[in-house]
């Protein structure tokens, strides 16, 4: 039986891998950080079913000599750092934290895989937000980066960070450039998430409006349980590398607005209004990405449409305030 380590395992993503990796026979590890509030820390898990089939362990990526003693006590064959600060728009208000966190972090995790030797497989949580300013219509992984936030910057940093351990080490290290990725379980303070909560609430009766900032942002938006999916079979290759994951569908915040609503048979033109407290300081305008590497050699390719996402999402926000309500 494999095992693995998941850091950032309560989060979207963690949740989704763990259960796929249980699917797989894998012994799942997970990292917590116990600063979080014990009632909500399982929320995500809890949602899937899997909770009780992880084994939660403290550690934090701020700590290296907690990592260095969960690699040497979990003897992980695989590792997977989706651990982040991982809100953009936050990043704006606590640059050190995001950098520390997201980008030394990230480098605390390799660090430790290296000093104890271990022979472990590495995972680092690349991003797309890293193309920010993009300096190509589609974005591949040869595409130059060009950060526009704190979040973006010090996600590059880890992400040349696991080539030069790569290159350097020789350590089987590998990246995913991620481009948005949703479900059920995103957070409320994600755009997709907060538009399909906004969704439930008016449908429900409990607001009339959903205030958002710019609705022309364009987003390749694919399905979480489907990027994950990318991010094993990365680990699965003989010679480790990066690979961009991606629909190369991008869709604007206004149409995904559209696409959501009319699940409910609302018009979102009549609810949504704009916001300028939600505008970043510098906006990334459009994301687009290239995943032919990915299909090509990892045989990789989204199984979920954006339709059938957003129908998903609404479907388990309207789900979650009838059982506040007690419908």
């Amino acid at each position: 039986m494999k095992t693995c380590l998941i850091t950032g395992v309560t989060g979207q993503d963690g949740a989704y891998l763990a259960q796929l990796l249980l699917q797989k026979g894998y012994r799942v590890v997970g990292l917590l950080r116990r600063s979080a509030s014990s009632d909500i820390v399982g929320e995500r898990m809890r949602w899937l079913g899997i909770l009780d089939d992880v084994e939660l362990i403290d550690g934090n990526l701020t700590d290296i000599s907690s990592l260095i003693r969960v690699m040497q006590n979990v003897q992980p064959d695989e590792v997977y750092n989706l651990g982040a600060q991982s809100f953009v728009a936050a990043s704006w208000n606590q640059p050190l934290l995001t950098g520390e966190v997201t980008g030394m972090g990230a480098v605390n995790v390799l660090e430790a895989a290296r000093i104890t030797g271990l022979k472990a497989r590495v995972y680092q949580a690349s991003s797309s937000e890293m193309f920010g300013l993009i300096q190509e219509p589609q974005q591949s992984e040869k595409t130059p980066f060009y950060p526009r936030s704190p979040y973006a910057a010090a996600k590059l940093y880890a992400h040349w960070m696991t080539v030069n351990y790569r290159e350097s080490f020789g350590m089987h290290a590998s990246s995913g450039i991620l481009f948005n990725h949703e479900s059920p379980l995103r957070g409320i303070e994600f755009v997709t998430r907060k538009v399909t909560d906004g969704v439930a609430r008016i449908k429900l009766g409990l607001a009339k409006e959903l205030p958002l900032g710019n609705l022309e942002a364009k987003r390749d938006w694919g399905h979480a349980r489907d990027y994950v999916r990318a991010m094993w079979l990365m680990l699965q290759q003989d010679t480790p590398d990066d690979y961009v994951i991606a629909t190369g569908r991008t869709t604007s915040i206004r149409e995904f607005c559209r696409i959501a609503f009319a699940h409910a048979g609302l018009n979102y033109e009549d609810h949504v209004v704009t916001n300028p407290k939600f505008l970043r300081p510098a906006e990334v305008d459009v994301l687009h990405g290239d995943a032919t590497k990915a299909r090509q050699r990892l045989g990789w390719q989204p199984e979920t449409s954006l339709e059938d996402m957003a129908a998903e999402m609404v479907e388990a926000d309207l789900a979650r305030h009838r059982a506040r309500l007690g419908k």
